[in-house]
């Protein structure tokens, strides 16, 4: 939380304290006009920062890996085998380290930001609310689209040149053929396993 936005708080609450136990200051024009702020505005200013700093935190790989049943996926990004596209991307810094989830699982489309909150909030039912599933069930819906890896790699000059990737290309870009198909990139987290794959430690 911000100081600034914790100072919105602050100041919320001591005004709103002497309207309730002094309401008989609010009779003046000058005091009308603090009530306001204070009632009106404040409370509005506090409720939008709040909900950017909470949707801000949202993305950080911390909270998303802090619900019990992701524990194994961020234990996965740890993983010291090149063949598990996850840590790679995590532990040679391809993604950032701290957004590492949200910078390969967004959905980068019109409404994808929107979309990505409400499928978190989801998560955060199951995790107070109802049963966590077993983590190695967990799937996304509807598949994993390219358009997630092709946000960041689509131009790169050792993607594009890749002959393998350029004989591909139009299957790739209109998803036709998965980035994940059998054979190319076909290891993601794998926490069903991930008590036998050896961990990579950054005091290494």
């Amino acid at each position: 939380m911000t100081g600034l936005l914790l100072g919105q708080i602050v100041l919320t609450i001591i005004l709103a304290c002497i309207f309730l136990f002094r309401p008989s200051v609010i009779t003046g024009a000058g005091w009308r006009i603090v009530a306001f702020i204070g009632l009106g505005v404040l409370p509005a200013l506090c409720i939008v920062g709040g909900m950017s700093t909470h949707v801000h935190r949202s993305e950080q790989t911390s909270f998303c890996i802090s619900c019990h049943v992701m524990v194994p996926f961020g234990r996965s990004l740890y993983i010291d085998d090149s063949k598990y596209i996850p840590a790679q991307h995590f532990q040679n810094h391809r993604v950032p380290a701290d957004m590492a989830c949200i910078s390969c699982h967004a959905d980068y489309s019109l409404y994808g930001p929107l979309f990505d909150k409400l499928r978190g909030l989801k998560r955060i039912y199951f995790q107070y609310v109802s049963t966590p599933p077993d983590p190695a069930s967990i799937r996304i819906p509807g598949g994993f689209k390219n358009a997630q890896c092709l946000h960041c790699h689509l131009g790169a000059r050792d993607f594009e040149k890749n002959p393998v990737h350029s004989a591909l290309m139009d299957n790739l870009k209109s998803n036709q053929m998965s980035c994940l198909t059998s054979g190319c990139h076909d290891t993601a987290h794998d926490v069903a396993d991930l008590n036998h794959e050896k961990l990579w430690s950054p005091s290494q």
